[in-house]
């Protein structure tokens, strides 16, 4: 038996189950409980959509054939609003189907009749993947007291309200982001920020830090956020 999601981290995993075929959604669902899963289940596309929106899940099983929503709709209605894994399980094995499906926004298509371990092979990898994405999308956004920053949409917030910086200014914070609570050297901010060729000139530097002072700190003559440590460089305060 395989550990489901993963065994360091004994959270549990819920899984929607969008099927109409009552013996299916039970073998489903005693195959899902075996290996340590929270499964639960929706015999429509409307009955699984409402479910999605009342409870947390970190995967879906869907079958395209449901009685009321298609499943190409359900997936589509899914990806508007988030980036579940979706799992489609259907007897439909027409390769333009299965495209369609993952070009919608399935993350993987597994043609009836399946076998038990190729299902939880499948849904293993769907829950890492999801996992490692998580991980690296928590990486790109980083926060200190109400300061945050987005370093894949180049976005700015402080206090949930966004702040716009200029291309020099965000770099100057994303540069103080990588080392949080720790000093970082007015030479090495310029190498960052500007390059090898402004050497030791400190001025321009100044000039940036007073600009983006201005933009994020709620009294920029009494700095929260940044501090300043004379003659070394600049602290982003991990204890703003």
């Amino acid at each position: 038996m395989h550990p489901p999601y993963d065994r360091k981290e004994r959270s549990i995993v819920n899984i929607l189950i969008i099927e109409d075929d009552q013996q299916i959604r039970s073998f489903l669902s005693y195959i899902l409980e075996k290996e340590g899963y929270h499964p639960e289940m929706a015999a429509t596309g409307k009955e699984g959509l409402q479910l999605l929106k009342e409870k947390e899940f970190q995967l879906i099983l869907l079958d395209l054939g449901l009685p009321d929503l298609d499943g190409m709709q359900v997936i589509e209605k899914v990806r508007a609003a988030s980036n579940l894994p979706i799992l489609v399980i259907s007897a439909r094995d027409q390769d333009h189907e299965k495209a369609d499906a993952l070009d919608l926004g399935a993350d993987d298509y597994l043609t009836k009749p399946f076998s038990t371990t190729e299902l939880l092979a499948r849904i293993r990898t769907a829950l890492r993947h999801a996992q490692n994405e998580n991980k690296t999308q928590a990486a790109l956004v980083k926060s200190v007291q109400g300061l945050t920053i987005d370093l894949d949409s180049h976005r700015v917030f402080v206090n949930e309200k966004e702040i716009h910086l200029t291309p020099l200014e965000f770099s100057l914070l994303a540069c103080l982001f990588e080392q949080i609570g720790k000093v970082y050297t007015t030479q090495a901010i310029l190498q960052k920020v500007y390059g090898t060729q402004y050497g030791s000139d400190t001025r321009a530097l100044r000039t940036l830090m007073a600009s983006l002072r201005r933009k994020i700190e709620p009294q920029p003559a009494k700095p929260r956020y940044i501090l300043t440590e004379i003659g070394v460089g600049y602290r982003l305060n991990d204890h703003a």
